[in-house]
C-alpha cells in the first residue's frame, strides 16, 4: 500500500475544504490554531541570552500534536499549509519543531484562496519554511510580551489588579483620549450663511433652485453674526440677481481598489454596522469554506488578511467577461484597470476578492445567513466595480451677481453611471458632502426672479469621535499595528474599561484617561505614535531579511528597561493617593477623601479604618463634586432588618444594606421606565445546601437566573445543572455540566479547573453509531435546522432532528 501525504492547516472547516480536492493519496489535519506559545505564568523571555524565547505546547494542543507526530511518521510527504501570513508561518515552524522527522519530506505550502486549482498549483511547488517570515512574527510576540508582561504588574501595583498594557492597544486609548480632550477644548465659532432660492423668469412652470452667497466685491465672504447677516440683507433689498457666468465641466470619478483588510473593516463599519471582530470572523468563515448545497463546502473569498491591491490576472479576465456581460462593452474599460500597493505590501497575496464568479451573490444568498451574505455581497461589489468604468458627470457651476455681491450653484447630472452602477462608497458622517441638486436650463445674462432670502446661524464643529471605521483609518494612516491586530486591539480596550462606546462612538473612560497619563509619563515612547510606527516598519525589514530581529530588540529593549526602573519608583501610586475635599463623612464628621477603586474614583471617610463609609460621586464641567445620593427603596434586609438603598457598582445599580460594612447583604435590581426601580426577588427553594444546610434560593445573576445557597457570601455553593454526560478527557472522571457565560450557555466540566475541557454545543448522552465517539452534540445547521453531530472532527455522522407536531 502506497504511503499518503499528510497537510496541516489550521482549522477545521479549511480541512474539509482541501481534502475533496486532494483526494484519496492525501491526509489532510487541522491544527486548530497556534499548538505553541509563551507561557501564561511567566514571562517565558530570557532577556539576558539574547532574547530567547520558552515556548510551551498548549494544555489543549498536547492531543493534536500527538496525532500529527503520529501522521507524520508514515507520510510520504508533509505539506505545512496554516495561513500565508507570520502567525501562519510561526504555526508552521513550530509545528515543523514538534513533529521532528525527516526535514527533506517537510515543505511549505501557502493558499491565498481554497479553491481545487489554487490548492493544487500549491502542492505541485512548495517551497521551504520562511525563516525571515517566522523572526518577524517572534520579535513581534516577544515585544507584545515585553510590554505586556512588565508594565501590566506595574500597573496593577500602582493602580489596581487586572490592568493591561499592550504596544499598539496602548496608543489606540491614547489617540481616543487626545480626541476627546480635543472635543473639551474646542471653542465652537458663531457664522452665517445666505442662500437665495431663485427661478427662471421663462418658462411655463419654472424651476426653483438655491444659490448661496460667496463673495462680495470679488472677495470671499464671511459673515460672522446675525448683525452682519441683517446688514447684508438690506443691501440686497431690492437687487436685481443676473445670472454673468455658466460652466458646466465633464468630470471622471474613478472605481475604488480592491478591498484590503482594513478598507473592508471600515466599509462594513459603516454600511452594515460590523465590529471590526466580526467582519474578520465572518471573513475567515468565507475563506475557508461554507456549505452550498450540493456544491459542498466552498472557499469563497481570497484571504482575508492582506494590504495588497493585487489582483491576479487569471480573476481580472473572468471579471472583464462578467462585466462585459452582464452590463454590457460601455461599462467595460479599454484596458484592465491595475491598483498601486503601498509600500511593504505583502506582494505574495492578492487584494480581498470572489474565487469563483459563477457564486453570484444570488446563487450563495439561500445557502448563507444574513452576515455572510451581506460582507459576500460587499467584497463581491467591490470587486466588480474596481473593473469597472469610471462615473462620468457634468457639472454645471452657475454665478449670480446681485449688485455687489455674488451667488453660486452647484449641481451635478451623472451622464453615465459606471462603477456606481454596482457599488457607492460609504463615508463617516462628517465626510459627507453637500448634495448638488439639479439645475434647470439657463443663459447667460437672464434675470432671475428671488423667491426667498435665507439667513442660516452655523457654529463650527468640534472634531469628531473615533467610530471603529475612523479608528482603524486612523491607526492604518499612521503606520500603527497591522490590519490582521485591529480587531483585537478594539475588543481588548473595551474589555479593559479604558473606552466605552455610545452609538458607535468611542468614549475615553476615566480609568482610560489615567492609565495613558501614567504611561505618556512613565513609558512615553511605549504610546508615541511614530516610535510605535517605526517598531512596525523595523518588524517589516526583519520579514524581507533586511535587519537581523535581535538588531531590532536590542534597540527596543536598553531604553525600556531604563523607563522601567524608574517607572518602579517615580510612577504615582494612584492606590495611596488621597485627594483631601471640603465634603463632611456624616456618620463620624471627620473630611472624605477622594481615592481610586477598581470602578473609578470614589469618596472615602479619611477615618479609614474606625469608619469604612463610601460616597459615590460624579463632577461636573468645573470639577466640582455632585454626589450620587443613595435612594431608598422601602425594601428591609432579610438579615438585618435594615433598610435597603440603591447604589452603582461595576455592573450597574443593585441593592445593598445601609448598614455596610457590618453588613454585606446585595440584591440585583433592574432599572424600569423613567429610572423607576424593580428589585429581582430572590426566590427561597423547599431545598436545602450540600455544604452547610441553610436553604437554597433562585438568585438573578449576571448572565440569568441560577440556584445557589441563601446564606452567600458565607457559603458561596452554587448548584450546577448536570447534563448525565461523562467528561471525554482522557484520565477524567467528571460529568459536563451547564453554565452561563457573556456569550450564552456552554457546557463544561464539573472537575474544572483540573479539567478544562468545554464545547458550546448541548451534548447527547449517545456513543455515534459511526466511529463510536463517547457522545454526540445538538447543533444549529443553517442547511438543516437542529442536528445531532458526532463531536470527532474526522466523522462526519449528522442526523436531522425530528420536528415536535402538536
Amino acid at each position: 500500500m502506497s504511503k499518503k501525504s499528510l497537510v496541516i492547516v489550521e482549522s477545521p472547516a479549511k480541512a474539509k475544504t482541501i481534502n475533496k480536492f486532494l483526494g484519496k493519496s492525501f491526509v489532510v489535519i487541522a491544527s486548530v490554531g497556534h499548538v505553541k506559545d509563551l507561557p501564561k505564568s511567566k514571562l517565558g523571555v530570557d532577556v539576558e541570552n539574547d532574547f530567547q524565547p520558552s515556548y510551551e505546547i498548549l494544555k489543549s494542543k498536547t492531543k493534536v500534536i500527538s496525532e500529527l507526530k503520529e501522521a507524520a511518521k508514515d507520510a510520504e510527504k508533509i505539506y505545512l499549509a496554516p495561513d500565508p501570513d507570520r502567525e501562519g508561518e510561526a504555526i508552521a515552524w513550530h509545528i515543523a519543531e514538534e513533529i521532528g522527522g525527516n526535514r527533506l519530506k517537510i515543505f511549505r505550502v501557502l493558499f491565498n484562496e481554497i479553491t481545487e486549482r489554487a490548492v493544487l498549483e500549491a502542492i505541485k511547488n512548495p517551497s521551504k519554511l520562511d525563516k525571515n517570515k517566522f523572526e518577524a512574527q517572534q520579535a513581534r510576540r516577544i515585544l507584545d510580551r515585553l510590554v505586556g508582561y512588565e508594565i501590566s504588574p506595574l500597573l496593577w501595583k500602582k493602580v489596581r489588579y487586572g490592568l493591561s498594557a499592550g504596544r499598539v492597544q496602548s496608543v489606540a486609548v491614547r489617540l481616543i483620549c487626545e480626541r476627546e480632550k480635543e472635543i473639551k477644548a474646542f471653542v465652537p465659532e458663531e457664522y452665517w450663511s445666505i442662500t437665495a432660492e431663485l427661478s427662471s423668469g421663462t418658462g411655463v412652470s419654472p424651476v426653483p433652485f438655491k444659490a448661496k452667497l460667496v463673495k462680495r466685491a470679488n472677495k470671499k465672504l464671511e459673515i460672522k453674526n446675525n448683525e452682519d447677516a441683517e446688514k447684508i440683507l438690506k443691501n440686497l433689498e431690492g437687487a436685481q440677481y443676473v445670472v454673468t457666468n455658466i460652466e458646466t465641466k465633464e468630470r471622471k470619478r474613478n472605481p475604488l481598489s480592491p478591498f484590503i483588510t482594513s478598507k473592508l473593516q471600515q466599509d462594513a463599519a459603516r454600511k452594515l454596522g460590523f465590529t471590526a471582530k466580526k467582519t474578520m470572523m465572518l471573513a475567515q468563515q468565507l475563506y475557508e469554506g461554507v456549505e452550498l448545497g450540493q456544491e459542498g463546502s466552498v472557499g469563497l473569498i481570497t484571504y482575508m488578511r492582506t494590504d495588497s491591491t493585487r489582483i491576479a490576472d487569471e480573476a481580472i479576465k473572468v471579471a472583464r467577461t462578467f462585466i462585459e456581460k452582464n452590463f454590457g462593452k460601455e461599462y467595460l474599460p479599454a484596458k484592465p484597470t491595475v491598483y498601486p500597493s503601498k509600500k511593504n505590501a505583502q506582494g505574495a497575496h492578492e487584494a480581498i476578492r470572489p474565487t469563483y464568479f459563477k457564486y453570484t451573490p444570488n446563487f450563495v444568498k439561500p445557502y448563507l445567513g444574513k452576515d455572510h451574505f451581506d460582507l459576500y455581497q460587499l467584497i463581491w461589489n467591490r470587486f466588480i466595480a474596481c473593473q469597472m468604468a469610471p462615473v462620468i458627470l457634468d457639472q454645471t457651476t452657475i454665478q449670480i451677481e446681485a449688485g455687489k455681491y455674488l451667488f453660486q450653484a452647484i449641481g451635478s447630472v451623472i451622464k453615465f453611471p459606471g462603477f456606481m452602477a454596482v457599488y457607492t462608497e460609504a463615508k463617516e458622517e462628517e465626510e459627507k458632502e453637500e448634495e448638488e441638486g439639479l439645475l434647470p436650463a439657463l443663459s447667460k445674462g437672464e434675470i432671475l426672479k428671488l423667491l426667498s432670502l435665507t439667513p442660516q446661524q452655523h457654529f463650527t464643529q468640534s472634531p469628531p469621535r473615533f467610530t471603529e471605521a475612523s479608528l482603524v483609518k486612523e491607526l492604518e494612516e499612521n503606520g500603527i499595528g497591522r490590519p490582521s491586530t485591529y480587531a483585537a486591539i478594539l475588543s481588548t480596550i473595551q474589555e479593559r474599561k479604558y473606552s466605552i462606546k455610545e452609538k458607535g462612538k468611542f468614549i475615553p473612560t476615566e480609568l482610560g484617561f489615567l492609565i495613558t497619563d501614567l504611561l505618556i509619563h512613565s513609558f512615553p515612547n511605549i504610546v508615541d505614535v511614530k516610535f510605535t510606527a517605526h517598531m512596525e516598519e523595523e518588524l517589516d525589514e526583519i520579514e524581507e531579511g533586511k535587519l537581523p530581529w535581535l538588531n531590532a530588540m536590542r534597540e527596543f529593549y536598553e531604553p525600556f528597561k531604563e523607563s522601567m526602573l524608574k517607572a518602579k519608583v517615580e510612577m504615582k501610586d494612584v492606590k495611596k493617593e488621597e485627594t483631601p475635599t471640603d465634603i463632611k463623612c456624616e456618620k463620624c464628621g471627620k473630611p472624605m477623601v477622594i481615592k481610586w477603586g477598581r470602578n473609578g474614583k470614589f469618596l472615602a471617610c479619611s477615618n479609614y479604618p474606625e469608619c469604612k463609609n463610601t460616597k459615590n460621586f460624579t463632577e461636573d464641567e468645573s470639577g466640582k463634586i455632585i454626589l450620587m445620593e443613595e435612594k431608598a427603596t422601602g425594601e428591609k434586609c432579610e438579615k438585618c432588618g435594615g433598610d435597603m438603598v440603591v447604589k452603582s457598582g461595576r455592573y450597574g445599580k443593585f441593592l445593598a444594606c445601609e448598614k455596610y460594612p457590618e453588613c454585606r447583604n446585595t440584591r440585583q435590581i433592574i432599572e424600569g421606565e423613567k429610572g423607576s426601580v424593580e428589585v429581582k426577588e430572590v426566590k427561597m427553594l423547599d431545598e436545602k445546601c450540600p455544604q452547610c444546610g441553610s436553604q437554597m434560593a433562585m438568585r438573578n445573576g449576571r448572565y440569568g437566573s441560577f440556584i445557589a445557597c441563601s446564606g452567600y457570601p458565607k457559603c458561596k455553593f452554587i448548584k450546577q445543572k448536570v447534563t448525565g454526560v461523562k467528561c471525554h478527557q482522557d484520565g477524567c472522571n467528571g460529568e459536563l455540566v451547564e453554565k452561563i457565560s457573556r456569550k450564552g450557555i456552554f457546557y463544561s466540566c464539573s472537575n474544572y479547573p483540573n479539567c478544562k475541557f468545554a464545547l458550546w454545543d448541548k451534548p447527547i448522552d449517545r456513543n455515534c453509531p459511526k466511529c463510536k465517539s463517547q457522545f454526540l452534540v445538538e447543533k444549529l445547521s443553517r442547511k438543516n435546522g437542529v442536528v445531532i453531530k458526532c463531536i470527532a472532527e474526522s466523522c462526519d455522522y449528522e442526523e436531522k432532528v425530528a420536528e415536535n407536531v402538536a
